[in-house]
Formats: structure tokens, C-alpha cells, sequence
């Protein structure tokens, strides 16, 4: 899967979260969506572009503080 699918796919798990008022509640529940949702070659893809390009601006804050937690 192409990693610009990816990060609209994080993208649009952050916008749905982004409804919490609190944040902390938000990136846990985009963490734990993440990780039971996505296997196991769509984490690593995206916590491998994470790590290249911690500053994306592709990637939401919400997605990005998410992603920081799976790494």
C-alpha cells in the first residue's frame, strides 16, 4: 500500500478523534485503533515514515503524536 494512503488513512482516524476535547484521550484512541485495526505491514510502514519525516506536514499533530507512541 502506498504510504499517501496511508497517512490519509491516519489522517482520517485523527479527524474522527479529533472531537475529544481532550487530546491525550484522542492519540491513545488513535494509538489503540491503530494497532488493532491495521496489520502489522501498515504500522511499520507508517512508523518507518514517521521516523524519516517526524516534521510531515502531510500528517495531522494528532496522527503525528499517535504515530510517536507505536514507535
Amino acid at each position: 500500500m502506498k504510504i499517501e494512503k496511508l497517512i490519509n488513512m491516519t489522517n482520517d482516524i485523527s479527524n474522527f478523534f479529533n472531537a475529544e476535547s481532550d487530546k491525550e484521550i484522542a492519540i491513545e484512541g488513535i494509538k489503540n485503533h491503530l494497532l488493532r485495526a491495521w496489520e502489522p505491514r501498515m504500522r511499520a510502514a507508517i512508523i518507518a515514515h514517521y521516523q524519516e519525516n517526524k516534521e510531515d506536514p502531510s500528517l495531522s499533530d494528532l496522527a503525528r503524536a499517535a504515530i510517536s507512541r507505536l514507535s
